[in-house]
């Protein structure tokens, strides 16, 4: 595991926003980790999120031109990248959407820069895919090229229900769909890797098994 991935795991662990037990996942499944970007709810953790996001994206040497968040998630986030990778010496225009197309002064339901060019869409995980379907179609409308997706946290298991798993992940199915790369800061494996690192300590560590027979079960190679 490279040194960001292995900082962003011990990050989101230590600001509370992956925890361990047993969780009830969107679809049902009971998973013994579960990740809420929404507990990154101030301002210090927030701006640590976006300098991770910065450099993952600076890292990948991808090409884009402006940045876009899906309501609601999405907005902060891309909000705080474009503020992050600004400091990198990469100023890019950002824009979002709104739930419900406003009626009166600007009109529409995109905020912030107009969508062209090549246009990277972040979000927190990609559970079903829905809200990238709904970002690349309002990119493509406006005329612009939805170029990649970068996440947080991969969790790399297959999709669908337990009786009809897909033999790939929604990560997996967004990127055969759309073709187009999702990146992402983090993923299972470097979760595994850190609560059974020795730097782990036992708290974590006890959750090792747990973790490991869930991506045996439902995980991605």
């Amino acid at each position: 595991m490279n040194n960001l991935r292995q900082q962003f795991i011990e990050f989101a662990v230590k600001a509370g926003v992956l925890k361990f037990g047993e969780f009830v996942t969107k679809a049902g499944r009971t998973s013994p980790y579960f990740f809420n970007a929404g507990m990154f709810n101030e301002g210090a953790a927030l701006g640590q999120l976006a300098q991770f996001y910065a450099h993952t994206l600076i890292d990948s040497g991808l090409q884009f031109d402006m940045l876009f968040g899906p309501a609601y998630k999405g907005i902060t986030l891309a909000s705080a990248t474009a503020v992050a990778l600004a400091a990198q010496g990469r100023n890019v225009q950002f824009a979002y959407n709104r739930k419900e197309a406003k009626d009166h002064g600007e009109g529409g339901n995109i905020v912030g820069g107009p969508l062209k060019g090549r246009v990277l869409i972040i979000d927190d995980v990609i559970s079903a895919g829905t809200s990238v379907r709904e970002s690349v179609e309002m990119i493509r409308v406006a005329g612009a090229t939805p170029c990649a997706v970068v996440i947080a946290l991969d969790r790399m298991e297959k999709s669908g229900k337990d009786d009809a798993l897909s033999a790939n992940s929604a990560v997996e199915e967004v990127t055969q769909a759309y073709g187009m790369p999702v990146i992402s800061i983090g993923n299972l494996n470097d979760l595994l890797e850190y609560i059974s690192g020795a730097g782990a300590d036992a708290e974590l560590n006890r959750y090792q098994a747990a973790v490991a027979a869930y991506r045996e079960r439902y995980g991605v190679a």
